[in-house]
C-alpha cells in the first residue's frame, strides 16, 4: 500500500508536532536531572570544571545576526551532534555571556569547527570585544540569514534555531542544519584549559 504524499502544510505541522514532543521530553529530562536526590554529595564547581576539562574537545566559533542587524560571536567547545534525521546539532552558552541576548533573538546561527591554523581567530572570539568582527573582517562572508560565516573552517554548520532549553547556568541551543561544508585538515583541539599545540 502506498503512502499519500504530504502537502507542504502537513509536513510543517508534522515537524512542529515532532519539535513540541521532543522539546517537552528534553525539558522534563533536564528538570529531573537538576533535582537533587537524598544523599547527593556537594560538588565543588571549580573542581568539577577542572575534571571536565580533562575531556579533549574540538574548538568552535559560533556566530549569529539578529533581525536588528546585531552580529555576535564567541568561541565554545560545548558543541555536539544531536540527530542525523532530522539534522540537529546543539551547543551551550552561559547565562552570563554578553552575547546571550543576541543568540536568543536570532533566527539563525552558524557553528564553525576550527582548524589548527585558525588558533588566533579562535582566541580572538574567546575574549570580550566591542566589535569582534572588525579585526578579522576578511575572514567572513554572509551566510544564511545574513549570519557572518567564516570562509574556510574545518567544518561549518549553518542552522535555523529550532529550540532553546534551560540547562542550569547555561542555555542549550538546538539548531536544524540547513547547509554545511567540511574540509580535510588538522583540527584545533582544547584540553585542560589550553589549545593543544599552541602553548598555554
Amino acid at each position: 500500500m502506498s503512502t499519500p504524499e504530504l502537502t507542504g502544510r502537513e509536513m510543517l505541522e508534522a515537524e512542529l508536532a515532532w519539535w513540541t514532543a521532543a522539546n517537552d521530553s528534553f525539558d522534563a529530562a533536564v528538570a529531573a536531572a537538576a533535582r537533587p536526590a537524598p544523599g547527593d554529595a556537594a560538588i565543588d564547581p571549580r573542581e568539577l570544571r577542572t575534571a571536565l576539562g580533562r575531556f579533549a574537545t574540538g574548538v568552535c566559533v559560533v556566530t549569529t545576526r539578529t533581525a536588528g542587524g546585531q552580529a555576535a560571536g564567541l568561541t565554545v567547545n560545548s558543541f555536539t551532534s544531536v540527530s542525523l534525521d532530522p539534522p540537529l546539532v546543539a551547543w551551550c552558552l552561559g547565562r552570563m555571556a554578553p552575547s546571550l541576548r543576541a543568540f536568543e533573538q536570532a533566527e539563525h546561527f552558524a557553528v564553525h569547527v576550527m582548524a589548527h591554523h585558525q588558533h588566533a581567530l579562535a582566541m580572538h572570539f574567546a575574549r570580550p570585544a566591542e566589535d569582534k568582527f572588525a579585526a578579522f573582517r576578511d575572514e567572513f562572508e554572509p551566510g544564511l540569514g545574513n549570519v557572518p560565516v567564516i570562509r574556510d573552517p574545518l567544518a561549518r554548520f549553518e542552522c535555523r534555531k529550532a529550540s532553546m532549553v534551560d540547562g542550569g547556568d547555561h542555555v542549550i541551543f538546538i539548531g536544524r542544519v540547513e547547509r554545511f561544508a567540511h574540509a580535510e585538515r588538522e583540527p584545533l583541539l582544547f584540553h585542560a584549559g589550553r589549545f593543544l599545540g599552541h602553548g598555554a
